[in-house]
C-alpha cells in the first residue's frame, strides 16, 4: 500500500499522545510559534480530526495584534490559555465522541466554516462577564485552529451546521482548505443587488449577484480580487473589468482568466489604473458600470472609484478600511437619481462554504491558481511575516503531517501536485 492511501484508509487512522500546533500565548509576533501540545482529549459530543491541509489567513494577524481586545477573544487571557491558531483547514474525522456514534465514523471528510454564529458553550467562565451577550465564537481563535496536526471539533461547531461534508471526497486536500477565503468571495457577491422589472406593470424583483449583459469591474488584482473576477464569471456580464496598477497582475489575470471568459462568452478586459476611466467610459458608452468590487483597502481609491458606478450600479465594499481611514462621501444625488448602491459583507456563512465547495468540486472556481507556496507548520511564525510585509500573493498551504525544510514557491498547485507531494512526504500512518 501506498503512503498516501494508507493515510486515507480509516484503519489507519490514530493520533499520539503529542501534536504540532501553532500557538498564540500573548499579544505579537513574540508570542506566535509552532510547539508540541498534548493532542485534545475528545469529549462524548466532540469529535477529533486530523488536519490534512490549512491555509495561513491573514485575519491572524489582528487577532495577534488585538489579543484580548478582538471581539472573538473577548477578553480571553492568552497568557493562561493559550490559542491554536488556523481558521482554513480541511480535516478528516478520528475520533468520535461517543453522543455521536450515529452521526459520524473515522475517515469521514469535512471543510469546517470558521465563523460560528452561536455563543460559547466550553469555557464560558474565559470570557469577559463570563461570555454574557456574546453570542459569536470563531475556529482559530477560543475555539481550537487548523494550524496544527489535529483539531479538536467542539460542540459550538456541530450544533452551528459548521462542519461541511464535501460533496465529492475526492477533492484535494488544499482545495477544500482554500474554501473558507472563497466563501468570504461567493458571500460578498450574494450581496450585490439588482432590482429588475419585466414590463412597466409588471412587479419589481431582487435578483442577487453581479447583472448579466451588464460590466461588472474589479478593482484589485491581487488573490481576492481575482477570485471575485473568476466567480464573476458565473453571472455572464457582457464586460468583466479587471484594475490594478502592478502590470504583473494583470498578466497574471489574462493568463488565469482570459481562456475562461471567452469560453462563456464575456469580454476580459485587464486595465492600469491610470486608463481606468478613459476604459469604463469607452466601453459602457458613458453608462458607467452595473457592478463594483473594491478589493483595495485604500480610501482614495474607494472614494474616485464610486464615480463610475452606472444607473442602478452596486459597489461592494469588499476590501476594509482601516480605521482612522475608513470614511466615505456619497454622492447623495447618484443614490436618489440613479439608484446606487453601496454593499458589504463580512465572512461568511455555512451555506457560502456548502456553496463554494460545490463551486470548487464543479470547475467553476480553480482553487490551484491562488496558491502561493507550501509550508510546514514551523514555518507559520515566518509566512506571517512575509505577510504582514507584503510579500505573499496568494495562500501558503500547509501540510502537517508532510514536513518541508523550507518554504516551497509554486506558480500553480492542483490535485496531481499535492498527490506526489504527499506521497513522497507524509510521514503519518505510515
Amino acid at each position: 500500500m501506498s503512503k498516501l492511501a494508507e493515510y486515507r484508509a480509516p484503519r489507519g487512522l490514530q493520533a499520539p499522545a503529542t501534536m504540532s500546533a501553532v500557538v498564540l500565548s500573548g499579544v505579537g509576533f513574540e508570542n506566535v510559534a509552532c510547539r508540541a501540545v498534548p493532542v485534545p482529549h475528545v469529549g462524548p459530543n466532540q469529535l477529533l480530526c486530523r488536519v490534512d491541509a490549512a491555509g495561513v489567513c491573514t485575519s491572524i494577524l489582528k487577532l495577534m495584534d488585538q489579543g484580548p481586545a478582538h471581539a472573538f477573544l473577548n477578553g480571553w487571557d492568552l497568557t493562561k490559555h493559550p490559542l491554536i491558531l488556523g481558521d482554513e483547514g480541511s480535516v478528516t474525522v478520528v475520533s468520535v465522541g461517543a453522543n455521536l456514534a450515529s452521526r459520524y465514523k473515522p475517515g469521514q471528510r469535512f471543510g469546517i466554516q470558521p465563523a460560528v454564529d452561536v455563543a460559547p458553550i466550553n469555557h464560558r467562565e474565559r470570557y469577559r462577564d463570563n461570555a454574557q451577550g456574546l453570542n459569536k465564537v470563531a475556529v482559530g481563535y477560543t475555539l481550537p485552529g487548523n494550524l496544527a496536526q489535529y483539531i479538536l471539533v467542539q460542540e459550538e461547531v456541530l450544533v452551528s451546521g459548521c462542519l461541511l461534508p464535501l460533496p465529492d471526497d475526492d477533492l484535494p486536500y488544499f482545495a477544500v482548505s482554500m474554501g473558507e477565503p472563497i466563501s468570504c468571495v461567493y458571500s460578498a457577491q450574494e450581496r450585490q443587488i439588482h432590482i429588475q422589472k419585466d414590463g412597466p406593470f409588471s412587479p419589481r424583483v431582487p435578483k442577487l449577484g453581479m447583472l448579466q449583459g451588464g460590466t461588472t469591474l474589479v478593482i484589485g488584482a491581487g488573490p481576492m480580487g481575482l477570485m471575485h473576477a473568476e466567480l464573476a464569471i458565473r453571472y455572464r456580464p457582457r464586460n468583466l473589468l479587471v484594475c490594478d496598477k502592478i502590470a504583473e497582475r494583470l498578466d497574471r489575470a489574462r493568463s488565469t482568466l482570459g481562456e475562461k471568459a471567452r469560453r462563456a462568452g464575456v469580454n476580459l478586459l485587464t486595465v492600469p489604473a491610470d486608463e481606468l476611466r478613459a476604459t469604463v467610459q469607452h466601453v459602457t458608452a458613458g453608462a458607467g458600470v452595473d457592478d463594483m468590487i473594491l478589493a483595495v483597502g485604500i480610501q482614495a481609491v474607494q472614494q474616485a472609484a464610486l464615480e463610475l458606478l452606472g444607473k442602478g450600479g452596486v459597489a461592494n465594499l469588499f476590501g476594509g478600511l482601516p480605521k482612522g481611514q475608513h470614511t466615505l462621501q456619497v454622492n447623495a444625488l447618484a443614490v436618489h437619481y440613479d439608484e446606487i448602491k453601496l454593499v458589504g459583507s463580512s465572512g461568511g456563512q455555512p451555506s457560502d462554504l456548502a456553496a463554494t465547495l460545490q463551486a470548487i468540486a464543479g470547475n467553476e472556481i480553480d482553487p490551484g491558481h491562488y496558491v502561493y507556496g507550501i509550508a510546514s507548520l514551523q514555518h507559520v511564525p515566518q509566512v506571517l511575516r512575509m505577510i504582514k510585509e507584503n510579500k505573499v500573493e496568494g495562500k501558503v498551504i500547509v501540510y502537517p503531517h508532510a514536513p518541508v525544510s523550507e518554504i516551497m514557491r509554486v506558480e500553480y498547485w492542483d490535485k496531481a501536485k499535492e498527490e506526489q507531494f504527499l506521497e513522497e512526504r507524509l510521514t503519518f500512518g505510515v
